[in-house]
């Protein structure tokens, strides 16, 4: 198996269907929510729909570079979600999510392993293998504080 393949293989199970680190992934953990759950804010802590959002964010900028466009995304945009407000809204994000972590799992299957250790877009980010290998973290990251809000929202 190929770096590139390894690294696809672990942002699919993260993000679509595995269950070997977090016994869970985004897919199965965003299924069963309600666009009310999804906006529901519990204390101070950012919403599903807000968490969603901002990997969504990422993994779409990631995704135009990996297509030949620049890096247009900045942290300070990762959390301005739409306001959802209705099912559809809710329905359309996460389907937006889940193509988007398809196509970026596809993508990532198709690097040559040569290009992990080149830079990514500018020397500054570091190189495609400590991106991606962030990508993954900040995906952990980010699915444990769903799977914690939902356990504070459904109980």
């Amino acid at each position: 198996m190929t770096r590139t393949e390894s690294l696809a293989n672990r942002l699919q199970e993260v993000l679509l269907n595995g269950r070997w680190i977090a016994n869970t992934n985004y897919k199965h953990q965003l299924e069963d929510i309600t666009w009310e759950q999804a906006i529901k804010k519990v204390g101070s802590l950012n919403t599903i729909a807000a968490l969603t959002y901002h990997v969504n964010y990422y993994l779409a900028g990631i995704l135009n570079v990996f297509r030949g466009g620049e890096l247009e995304i900045r942290d300070r945009y990762s959390f301005d979600l739409p306001p959802i407000c209705s099912k559809e809204d809710w329905d359309n994000l996460v389907d937006e999510f889940l193509t988007n972590s398809e196509a970026f799992v596809l993508e990532v299957s198709k690097l040559p392993d040569h290009k992990l250790d080149m830079p990514f877009v500018d020397e500054k980010y570091g190189t495609y293998l400590r991106n991606l290998e962030g990508v993954i973290e900040h995906c952990y990251y980010h699915l444990g504080q769903i799977s914690f809000l939902k356990k504070l929202i459904f109980a």
